[in-house]
């Protein structure tokens, strides 16, 4: 099963494939990255290029689940807008391209991944790094969101 993470965001896009076989005992990340797109770039263009780059994260590596972090509330309405938007995007292409979406709230993933409901970035980047096979070297906050929200969506799919 290969599952799409997705830290959504219209300046910073997180964006994990994570794969566990029958014979893994851990989940892999196959790829992650932080994609970014320029600010000097009219939004219809950011949303544009997300697209893009999501759509060719889908045909590379072919995943069967989008896993999405809900948008959760801030005090900036214009911010909350561009990145439900920018999800939007990335749920069309997952649609598009067949994927069954499941979406997760931030206590959701802080309680898959840590076990408390109410973990901060640093508790979950820490759980992340010990839960799947990833490589030593520095991920951004983005990557290792989009990390946790698939392996949000994997606990939930063995429970």
């Amino acid at each position: 099963m290969r599952i799409l993470g997705i830290d959504p965001g219209f300046e910073r896009l997180g964006i994990a494939i994570l794969e566990r076989t029958k014979n893994n005992t851990k989940e892999v990340v196959l790829f992650s990255g932080c994609f970014k797109t320029s600010s000097k770039l009219d939004f219809a263009e950011r949303l544009l290029l997300i697209g893009s780059e999501v759509k060719k994260v889908i045909q590379k590596y072919n995943p069967e689940v989008l896993a999405i972090e809900t948008l959760f509330l801030n005090t900036n309405q214009k911010t909350v807008m561009h990145v439900a938007e920018a999800r939007g995007v990335v749920i069309y292409e997952a649609i598009s391209a067949g994927l069954k979406i499941y979406e997760f709230s931030p206590p959701q993933i802080k309680l898959a991944t840590t076990g408390y409901g109410h973990a901060d970035k640093t508790q979950i980047n820490k759980m992340v790094k010990i839960l799947v096979e990833i490589d030593k070297e520095k991920k951004s906050d983005d990557e290792l969101d989009a990390i946790a929200v698939a392996l949000t969506a994997f606990a939930h799919r063995r429970n």
